[in-house]
């Protein structure tokens, strides 16, 4: 079955393209972005070898979806998705932060957790939680932004601000936004049985200031999710909680001894694993979305795309 690695397209007013982990952005003479959502598998912050099928797809349609049922409180850069793996939207220039923002002590703030640390990116956590509670009150743990698939990096608003990565007046739009957009996550998630565990959104400015919502929202890849029923029973039991995200990609690679760090070696994933991990993803799109999943063609995807993206951009 085809899938979407590397993209290499060219299309008409083509400036330069921005390839990141999983995406890939073409700027349309600095007038219109190109976001090819490729079939690309991330974790830890490391390109893994084989691409899922229909992961793009997925990921693709859901922000897309998100980006709407957001849209009256925070701008965002969206104009059309003329292709399964693709959406198009204004040109911005992206911050160079990723605003992290948590409810719960999960993930990576769980695993510093564990390690004795009780402050993250210059917020303080409170002593005597243990992984998967809840916060009094949601954290933000802004991260760099990496070139090119490097490591993200933490970093505390106060740094942010030294170093002039973000003024003063548009971080405080970025933390607004962020607040607000978790919010609306956890009011969306709940009506589909789900908890909006943490999320990261990214945001840029437009050529006429505004700073508007950019990339990916509410996806399984860039958000945890867990399941609302039962989520206390489980706590009060010590049980793991039932989780829907990338979670589950990332322990199976710890369970094979690779976490991203240096020297150790990408475990290999056979067919069988692939598959599973596609018919995973298939499964957030519903559980998240509450719509049935139509797979796209997967015969000669790229010039699918080719042909969708020039059309839309002869029509506008």
């Amino acid at each position: 079955m085809d899938t979407i690695n590397n993209t290499n397209f060219n299309f008409p007013n083509q400036k330069n393209v921005y390839r990141g982990k999983v995406r890939e952005v073409y700027n349309i003479n600095n007038e219109i972005l190109v976001m090819i959502a490729t079939d690309r598998l991330s974790a830890f912050d490391v390109v893994l070898p084989k691409q899922i099928p229909f992961k793009g797809q997925i990921l693709n349609q859901i922000a897309a979806k998100m980006l709407l049922e957001t849209a009256d409180i925070v701008p965002n850069w969206l104009l059309a998705t003329p292709d399964p793996n693709v959406a198009v939207g204004y040109f911005c220039e992206p911050f160079k932060v990723e605003m992290v923002i948590r409810g719960y002590l999960s993930g990576h703030a769980a695993r510093e957790y564990k390690l004795g640390k009780r402050e993250i990116c210059g917020v303080s956590m409170p002593n005597g939680m243990k992984e998967n509670d809840k916060f009094p009150i949601a954290i933000i743990t802004p991260t760099t932004k990496a070139d090119n698939g490097s490591h993200d990096e933490d970093i505390s608003k106060k740094d942010i601000l030294s170093q002039g990565i973000v003024s003063e007046k548009d971080y405080a739009i970025l933390e607004n936004y962020t607040k607000l957009l978790f919010k609306r996550g956890t009011e969306l998630a709940n009506k589909r049985g789900l908890i909006l565990v943490d999320t990261k959104y990214e945001f840029g400015k437009t050529k006429d200031g505004n700073i508007v919502l950019i990339d990916e929202i509410h996806t399984p890849d860039s958000s945890r999710y867990f399941y609302a029923d039962g989520y206390q029973t489980r706590q009060n039991n010590n049980e793991k909680q039932k989780q829907l995200s990338k979670e589950f990609v990332r322990q199976w690679l710890i369970s094979k001894g690779f976490q991203g760090l240096d020297g150790q070696t990408i475990p290999k994933m056979n067919d069988s694993k692939i598959k599973e991990i596609s018919n995973r993803y298939i499964e957030l799109y519903g559980q998240i979305t509450g719509l049935k999943f139509e797979k796209g063609s997967t015969n000669n995807m790229l010039q699918r795309i080719d042909k969708n993206v020039k059309n839309y951009l002869q029509h506008i």
